[in-house]
């Protein structure tokens, strides 16, 4: 497993309270880029913040004593809360002039930062606004490869595109988390391959009995507390060890 290996009792993506709701909650940081003339595909965008998360997992800025790794560890002692912003032109460019890493999908782009505390973002992200991210595909996505990771999302909840790759990114996490170090560098040298994807009505009840990797929203924004929203279905956890009772949860904002 990884080098530091929290057991699923005590792990941060547990719903239940616990002391980690006492300790200074942290938050990440995404932005995205929408430019009011060429806008992101909204499953792109989804993928691309999924992908922007794994990325400063994976960044050896975020480990050991790397100029990150004090922000990784803060956030992640605390709520794992991830909130995305949107921004265009000079917004984009001064977001751009931050620590932080890009990540560019076939339309979208998507920037994430260092977890900042949840009163203490830099003045150019603050600045940004969250609401504004509705975005649509201009076509329907292809059917997802069954043999790389897929992030199913509930057919039955409405979430604009922000929250949705919120949502995404946690998903893509919860799925770091549950890997093996070889897993996750197998994952990280083929440039973090997945889908986000809608799943079929009929087999989300399959999905999250699984023991996959399983997101609960906080109901903060958008949606009822509780709710399951993203499923992370990575082919490495869906053999044993990783059966029912391994999946991971998380509240997100």
């Amino acid at each position: 497993m990884s080098e530091d290996p929290t057991p699923v009792s005590d792990s941060p993506f547990r719903s239940e309270p616990s002391a980690r709701d006492e300790a200074p909650q942290f938050v990440l940081p995404l932005v995205v880029r929408i430019e009011k003339a060429e806008p992101p595909a909204r499953t792109d965008a989804l993928e691309t913040a999924a992908r922007a998360v794994l990325t400063i997992l994976a960044d050896e800025r975020s480990a050991g004593a790397g100029e990150w790794a004090g922000a990784m560890r803060d956030w992640q002692d605390a709520r794992i809360r991830k909130v995305v912003r949107r921004a265009r032109g000079a917004e984009w460019r001064r977001a751009e002039a931050l620590p932080g890493i890009t990540v560019t999908g076939k339309s979208a782009e998507v920037r994430v930062f260092p977890p900042v505390p949840l009163d203490g973002w830099p003045k150019d992200l603050a600045r940004l606004q969250v609401s504004g991210t509705d975005l649509d595909d201009p076509e329907p996505p292809v059917d997802a490869d069954p043999a790389a990771p897929v992030l199913w999302l509930n057919p039955d909840l409405g979430m604009s595109a922000g929250k949705a790759m919120a949502q995404a990114g946690h998903a893509a996490q919860l799925a770091w988390w549950e890997l093996s170090d070889e897993e996750r560098a197998a994952w990280r040298d083929a440039g973090f391959p997945l889908a986000a994807r809608t799943a079929d009505p009929a087999r989300w009840s399959e999905l999250t009995g699984a023991g996959l990797p399983l997101v609960r929203d906080a109901g903060f924004t958008e949606i009822a507390p509780g709710s399951c929203t993203v499923v992370a279905d990575h082919p490495a956890l869906r053999r044993e060890p990783h059966g029912p009772g391994r999946a991971a949860a998380t509240r997100s904002e």
